[in-house]
């Protein structure tokens, strides 16, 4: 359920910043029907922009944009208020019995008509994932203390200017801005929507980078763009594909109206999921009673519902995209996890624990070379496969050999004081098992000399220390499992393509060592 979230995260990753800054730029045609033919052109080149300045930084992407975000805000507030004004009797719309009467006079084109109520909702979603950006303190001051009021006054005050002129139902925001100030609220207009799709990219990013760490996605290189903050991440590759796939949209749907269908679903889909999600770790992790989860989550979960099956309607005008941008994501999310498991049953058994390897060097002990070798490890309690393929055909091991297991604990963060444990094993073996949040990445040097100052030793010299690296492949039987096949097809694609582990680590590159090895699929697995 969780992958099936996020991969529509994902669509919803690539449909945002498409519909949000098309849906400004298309103000200008409010002013003129002359500007219909710039408008696609204009927007596609918006979007090359904004994913041009990913490079910069969430955090500075924010800190120059905040403040007209601020203002749009603020305007937006006070165009609701002089219509409100106007036109008190919009106030209704907190009365409950409203919505019902619509409903009870329109029937079952009310319950369609959910498929664009949605889009005022829209942005919840991913207000989850960017906490892990900026926390949750801002995201609650920026929604509660400026955000939702000004959006709800400014819906009031459009509700109240479809009441006293109907016939602007097509363009009820713009209609109430005045005429001398409608170039100037499409550029304010244009510039808030370029956060509103920073505020999705940003998102995409940080749930990457979390599915790495929980070994759910291929590796990616990260860049840090904030000294002081560790959530402010840039993702090079991503940030790229995430352009081509928006600017695609852009080129095929040409208006926001069009697009309308498909980010509803995406919206709606992905709130729903989250809502099942809560659920589960209310019961799971927090103990709550069934019937306390059922009264917080089950009225989220009838609108969310509500809303999913009214944008499904609408499958055959746009709403296929998000489902088959997820369906994408959700194959090579799934493959990817589906691999990592049949790597781990075909290790399973494969090798000696390390007491037992040092035990069996007392009896026959190799030749030893001066330095430090160390050895990656996916699990503490085994010798890695390349340390014996490497004592096994070169004979000869390092006075200091480190086995280093990078363990991803389900948190988003790990203090330093309990990252590391150690254990001397004798012989000069040393095993080291450092804990990192999924919020984190791991730099395997800055690790070593954290251990050095644990255990009174000196593990990295980098003219010394040695680090090996074990590839492994599945050599995959024929067989009449084709879907076993396609998935460990795309598992394999994957990994050919992924960030080397070189990189990811942190490692100087004229120090590894890396050997392969082939290992048999174990098809009952």
């Amino acid at each position: 359920m969780a992958l099936v979230g996020t991969a529509m995260l994902y669509g919803d990753g690539v449909i945002t910043p498409a519909i949000s800054v098309l849906s400004a730029v298309e103000g200008l045609s409010v002013a003129t029907p002359a500007f219909n033919p710039y408008v696609v052109p204009l927007t596609v080149l918006i979007l090359l922009g904004l994913f041009g300045v990913q490079a910069k930084g969430s955090g500075r992407v924010g800190a120059a944009f905040g403040p007209i975000l601020a203002v749009w805000f603020v305007v937006i507030m006070i165009l609701g208020i002089v219509s409100l004004a106007q036109t008190p009797r919009a106030l209704s719309a907190f009365n409950p019995t409203a919505a019902y009467e619509f409903f009870e006079r329109n029937g079952f084109k009310g319950y369609v008509a959910l498929g664009a109520v949605v889009l005022c909702l829209t942005g919840g979603e991913a207000l989850y994932a960017d906490m892990g950006h900026f926390g949750r303190r801002p995201i609650r001051l920026a929604w509660y203390g400026l955000a939702l009021p000004a959006l709800v006054v400014n819906y009031l005050g459009q509700a109240a200017l479809l009441l006293r002129d109907p016939s602007v139902s097509d363009r009820p925001f713009y209609a109430m801005v005045p005429a001398w100030a409608l170039y100037p609220m499409v550029a304010l207009a244009t510039l808030a929507t370029v956060v509103a799709a920073q505020a999705l990219i940003t998102a995409v990013f940080s749930l990457t980078h979390q599915a790495m760490q929980l070994s759910l996605s291929p590796r990616f290189r990260v860049v840090n763009t904030s000294a002081a903050t560790r959530g402010q991440i840039y993702m090079p590759a991503l940030n790229w594909l995430l352009m081509g796939a928006t600017v695609a949209v852009v080129l095929g749907f040409r208006s926001s109206a069009s697009l309308a269908a498909a980010f509803g679903l995406a919206v709606s889909t992905t709130m729903a999921i989250t809502t099942i999600l809560f659920a589960a770790l209310a019961l799971g992790r927090w103990h709550w009673g069934v019937t306390r989860v059922a009264a917080v989550s089950g009225v989220f979960l009838v609108a969310d519902l509500a809303f999913v099956g009214a944008n499904a309607l609408k499958f055959s005008e746009g709403a296929w995209l998000p489902v088959l941008l997820g369906a994408g994501v959700f194959l090579l999310m799934f493959s990817w996890r589906y691999g990592r498991l049949q790597l781990a049953a075909a290790r399973l058994g494969s090798g000696l624990t390390p007491e037992e390897l040092v035990s069996s060097l007392h009896v026959s002990p190799p030749h030893r070379v001066e330095g430090t070798a160390v050895f990656l490890s996916e699990r503490s309690q085994e010798v890695p496969t390349v340390l014996t393929h490497h004592l096994k055909h070169n004979q000869v091991l390092h006075q200091r050999i480190v086995l280093l297991t990078l363990e991803t604990v389900d948190a988003p963060r790990v203090e330093d004081d309990a990252r590391l444990t150690w254990q001397d094993l004798g012989l000069g073996f040393l095993r080291v098992v450092a804990k990192y949040g999924f919020m984190e990445s791991p730099n395997v040097p800055a690790l070593l000399r954290q251990a050095s100052k644990a255990c009174g030793e000196e593990l990295y010299d980098p003219m010394r220390t040695s680090f090996y690296m074990g590839r492994a492949t599945l050599t995959m039987p024929s067989g009449r499992r084709l879907l076993r096949h396609a998935l460990l097809n795309v598992f394999m694609w994957q990994r050919r393509n992924e960030l080397d582990a070189t990189a990811h680590f942190g490692l100087p590159a004229n120090r590894v060592v890396e050997m392969g090895a082939r290992l048999e699929f174990r098809p009952d697995v």
